[in-house]
């Protein structure tokens, strides 16, 4: 299977208008056998309840009977169980959880759409895909922002982008690749399935949900076609200077070398990301000068050069250790109060837990966050980050009982001989 798999890859990448018609047939009993093996067996249950366990009980008779239903055009998924999760902002993010059977389906699905649409992606586009992610990302923007032309920064922000995409632009799109009436069948099921909201059945008439399998490809061959390929192939061609962008998922950043061309493609992508149903967050989406020169542009006219955040980081203009232009940036204050709140709740919870017990925890945390966060020029912001922790835990342990346990310095002597907590390390350099 991963052998054909492969092969349609290899024709979408040697030929780019090739139009396939023929790809139902490879949800067969091996591919879902397949997906069953790789799936994740600890993610949340839908409306159904069955678990990956339970499913694979009776996987013979489970599968069978999927195949036919899928032969006889009858298979419909069941509605979703939407939970509500808090963003960084306040509002809540809505996730879609899909029952089991569901979820083998729309990897068998996903596999076939990344097979014929990843080669035609650009190399700018980063997020959800094969070898690539946030931090490689940063060093695609890191190279248009010190070694290009580039002057000004848009930094854009699609309001509910999940929630908003078109379900007839979606399969518009895909049958630009792929005619086969079984897969389109599939992708209109799917996205029609619709949710349940507090025991209360609500149709779906927009949107993918966020949960789904098939909702990374899916928004990024949406974003291929609505920003990408149109950037590249269009807009381009029509600036009168150098212009780059780089796409994580629904979030990108646009860069430019003069302001009008800057200008002219902000008001033309409110009309685009109108036309595909999509709007911009007009009070996170902004113009900044930004580059080599404007922090003396800025001086002339009394102001400061921008920032941008882009991936949980605040990208600023700086100068290296011998004065050449650099840019830095740092753990976003927005994330890292939200870092800093969940480790507060987490110290409550642990508040009973051994000190060993805690402190394995906040390593772990720790090693997690450095990863992400350890990246070039960030060392103070991770740095304090642990010192966080570390006043975290301080309190946690004077708080459980009414005499104080330790005292700052026998606190830190404990921490460095007893029950060390992971140092900040840079794992990520922005320049490999």
């Amino acid at each position: 299977m991963e052998t054909k798999l492969a092969r349609i890859s290899q024709l979408s990448k040697e030929n780019p208008d090739m139009v396939f018609t023929s790809l139902g047939h490879l949800i067969n009993k091996e591919m879902l056998e397949n997906c069953h093996v790789q799936m994740d067996g600890t993610k949340a249950v839908g409306i159904d309840g069955v678990t990956k366990e339970e499913y694979g009980r009776n996987l013979e008779e489970n599968l069978e009977a999927l195949i036919e239903s899928l032969k006889k055009k009858s298979y419909k998924p069941k509605p979703a169980r939407l939970v509500e999760i808090p963003k960084d902002n306040g509002k809540m993010r809505p996730l879609s959880i899909y029952c089991y059977e569901d979820k083998l389906v729309q990897e068998a699905l996903r596999r076939i759409l990344e097979a014929v649409f990843e080669p035609m992606f650009y190399d700018e586009m980063m997020g959800f895909r094969p070898n690539r992610g946030c931090h490689k990302a940063i060093r695609k923007l890191n190279i248009m922002l010190e070694r290009k032309p580039t002057n000004y920064v848009l930094d854009a922000d699609i309001k509910g982008f999940f929630q908003h995409l078109d379900h007839e632009w979606i399969v518009r799109f895909i049958e630009s690749r792929i005619k086969d009436p079984n897969i389109i069948r599939l992708v209109r099921r799917m996205l029609k399935a619709g949710i349940m909201n507090n025991y209360e059945f609500e149709a779906t008439e927009e949107g993918s949900g966020q949960g789904s399998v098939c909702s990374p490809i899916i928004s990024c061959i949406y974003m291929h076609y609505v920003l990408m390929w149109w950037f590249k192939e269009v807009v381009t061609p029509m600036l009168k200077g150098y212009a780059g962008l780089v796409v994580y998922a629904d979030d990108f950043v646009v860069t430019f070398q003069y302001k009008s061309d800057a200008v002219w493609f902000y008001e033309h992508l409110k009309h685009r990301m109108g036309h595909f149903g999509l709007s911009l967050e007009e009070e996170k989406s902004r113009l900044i000068e930004f580059g080599r020169y404007a922090k003396e542009r800025c001086s002339k006219s009394g102001t400061k050069p921008g920032t941008f955040t882009f991936l949980g980081f605040t990208h600023y203009c700086s100068k290296s250790k011998n004065g050449r232009f650099r840019v830095k940036r740092k753990t976003s204050k927005k994330k890292f109060a939200k870092k800093c709140r969940e480790i507060n709740q987490l110290m409550g919870h642990m508040k009973t837990w051994k000190l060993k017990e805690i402190t394995a925890k906040l390593n772990q945390i720790l090693t997690g966050y450095y990863h992400y966060y350890g990246i070039t020029d960030n060392t103070e912001r991770i740095t304090a980050f642990r010192y966080h922790v570390m006043k975290s835990l301080f309190y946690c342990l004077n708080r459980r009982s009414q005499k104080k346990s330790y005292n700052w310095v026998e606190f830190l002597n404990m921490i460095d001989n007893s029950y060390p907590l992971v140092r900040p390390r840079i794992y990520v350099s922005v320049y490999n």
